[in-house]
């Protein structure tokens, strides 16, 4: 089934519970499993929930369904931690709430969450605050939105679609812009273990490894921001 959205580019639905792009011709999450693929890659290749403390902040490149949103806020309540989580999602094609409802649903375990995040989403809000979370969704393209953003990350899921198929949101370019707002320290994750990706990243400040990736993904890569005049680049290739 196909059903007009992102901004036009079409949604296709495979089985019924899993959305992919007509735009980029790619699944939103793997088909072996989308909350494990978010718990694998993004929360433990982060260190997360281990790192969580009050006012931690998470920045996402390609929002898409939501589901690394919600599986973060779950990690964050299942753990008891207090005070306030931060998050921002950079997204050019926010799906509407019926897309994101439909595709979350395919995840019982965390739908408390899920639901409680939806009743108040709108399609176009930029802002959204619950007790323990303080959510801002920037629309546009992240080449352009990135450098005009104040803030800074203590750990980003760099979550665009495959490189092959969206080289926009991996340029050398706008790596350069995820570490310029990133707190010292501060980490990164991502799916994908494309080698121009990582040397972006290396360049960037991070110092980065290859790790595990999940599902039929051999790789993933990960890495944390070195200060000044540290000995950036890649580990463990």
């Amino acid at each position: 089934m196909t059903r007009t959205g992102e901004q036009g580019g079409g949604l296709i639905w495979r089985e019924g519970y899993l959305p992919v792009s007509a735009r980029f011709g790619d699944p939103y999450f793997s088909p072996d499993g989308g909350l494990a693929e978010s718990r694998h890659v993004f929360l433990a290749g982060n260190d997360l929930p281990g790192r969580f403390r009050d006012g931690f902040h998470i920045a996402e490149l390609g929002f898409g369904t939501g589901l690394n949103l919600v599986a973060a806020l779950d990690a964050w309540r299942r753990v008891g931690q207090v005070g306030v989580l931060r998050y921002t999602a950079f997204e050019r094609y926010p799906l509407d709430s019926d897309d994101m409802a439909q595709a979350l649903a395919a995840f019982p375990e965390i739908a408390p969450v899920a639901e409680e995040f939806l009743a108040r989403w709108r399609p176009g809000q930029a802002f959204l605050r619950l007790a323990d979370l303080e959510f801002r969704l920037i629309e546009g393209d992240a080449r352009h939105t990135l450098p005009r953003w104040h803030g800074r990350a203590d750990a980003w899921f760099l979550d665009g679609f495959a490189p092959a198929r969206n080289p926009e949101m991996w340029t050398p370019a706008l790596m350069a812009e995820v570490a310029r707002h990133t707190r010292p320290g501060g980490s990164f994750v991502t799916f994908t273990a494309a080698g121009h990706v990582r040397r972006a990243l290396a360049a960037a400040g991070f110092r980065v490894a290859r790790v595990a990736g999940f599902g039929r993904k051999r790789h993933m890569s990960r890495g944390v921001l070195v200060p000044q005049g540290a000995k950036a680049g890649e580990v463990g290739r």
